[in-house]
């Protein structure tokens, strides 16, 4: 099987789904088959595709604003590059976002390859380019039960969406070997109770609530520490999923007078974007996720307890189709930051009150989503549909 994969941005700093992809490329070249990235601009992974792609492609543009020339215009190269990409009888086109599916759609029908877009994300308003580039799609694969959910209540069938859940490499992020030395490299006391957060700064990450939750479990927890990892990464607004790169600087700061203004600034810190995220995990008591809107299945919560460390997170979105059995009880109320306390508050003394709870999230992991199940599932659906029937054109619905 070729892969043909497309990308906006081959990144490491906005989230989960670009690093889902970069995986999944690289797992499948590992298993034997050929990959072609395709992206829109350049990003700080694109070094890595290329050490492992067949090709390593630059598309003008996956789409125009009819409203301006000059965007209708920067999107024509992008048509003419459609008969240049190299494809096989084998090659199979898969969107990482559906932002890039109306462009996919038309290199599918132009060289009659089964086209598949992956749905990492809660669906937004759409504009026509996108719609049809939908209709275009012979298969999706969504990340949990709930955003394929998602989907279908926008009228997409739900025999063309396959739910493959996301998996971690429990090599990489696992126990650390002396939790007393990995803690003495972060400069944090023994004693210390260490809560972390790990993703995007915005809005729909519950950030807020987060804080509020941190100052009232601070009032019965004098040695407990918040650390931040993150950059800023907003949007005009959720309907046209544009980022907003002005905003940026002053949603931090936001957060910061928020820190400021409930007392709490000598236990918060933020610590940026960071790649050693196994490392933080490590050092770590809980991770949080408090997440506001319907996050499909947040890698966070995968890859800390693959390392021996519970979660705290929002009953919303994929997340209940992670945390089960007996994590289910960390699972809370959606921006309640009274809730997300009492939530922190019953599992952040688990060293002392249950040792073993640590050993039981990684189990929980290995178990049910290992890179290598993920990797399974994403490969069967891929290399079924490579003899799909030849495309027909489809007509656009609003």
């Amino acid at each position: 099987m070729h892969l043909i994969a497309l990308e906006q941005e081959p990144t490491s700093e906005r989230g989960g789904q670009e690093l889902n992809l970069l995986e999944i490329c690289h797992g499948l070249k590992q298993r034997g088959h050929r990959v072609s990235l395709l992206y829109e601009r350049p990003g700080n992974l694109l070094d890595r595709y290329r050490e492992f792609c067949d090709h390593t492609i630059r598309v003008n543009s996956y789409g125009f604003d009819r409203r301006k020339f000059s965007d209708v215009l920067n999107f024509l190269p992008s048509l003419a590059q459609i008969g240049t990409i190299p494809t096989s009888e084998d090659s199979i086109i898969f969107s990482n976002v559906y932002h890039t599916v109306f462009w996919g759609y038309l290199l599918s029908l132009a060289r009659q390859l089964p086209f598949v877009c992956y749905l990492q994300v809660p669906p937004f308003d759409f504009n026509r380019q996108r719609l049809l580039g939908l209709k275009g799609v012979d298969r999706f694969i969504a990340v949990s039960d709930q955003t394929k959910q998602n989907w279908c209540k926008l009228g997409y069938e739900p025999e063309k969406i396959d739910v493959v859940l996301n998996g971690t490499d429990p090599e990489k992020f696992k126990p650390a070997v002396d939790f007393a030395e990995v803690r003495s490299q972060w400069q944090i006391p023994q004693d210390t109770r260490v809560i972390t957060f790990v993703g995007r700064l915005d809005h729909d990450k519950g950030l807020e609530t987060l804080l509020q939750a941190f100052q009232i479990l601070s009032k019965n927890h004098q040695n407990v520490r918040l650390l931040i990892a993150g950059k800023p990464l907003l949007h005009v607004n959720p309907k046209n999923y544009q980022e907003c790169p002005e905003e940026r600087s002053k949603y931090q700061q936001s957060l910061q007078d928020l820190v400021l203004n409930l007392g709490i600034c000598e236990q918060v810190t933020f610590l940026g974007h960071i790649t050693n995220t196994d490392e933080l995990y490590q050092v770590s008591d809980v991770t949080v996720v408090p997440s506001r809107f319907p996050d499909p299945c947040p890698r966070v919560v995968i890859e800390t307890m693959s390392c021996g460390t519970p979660v705290v997170a929002s009953k919303i979105g994929g997340i209940p189709e992670v945390l089960t059995g007996e994590f289910a009880g960390n699972l809370v109320e959606p921006e309640n930051p009274q809730a997300l306390a009492q939530g922190l508050a019953q599992v952040i003394d688990w060293r002392s009150q249950d040792p073993e709870l640590g050993d039981r999230c990684r189990a929980h992991i290995l178990r049910q989503f290992s890179f290598e199940k993920m990797l399974d599932g994403i490969e069967k659906i891929l290399v079924n549909m490579v003899n799909t029937p030849a495309k027909t054109p489809v007509a656009a619905k609003h």
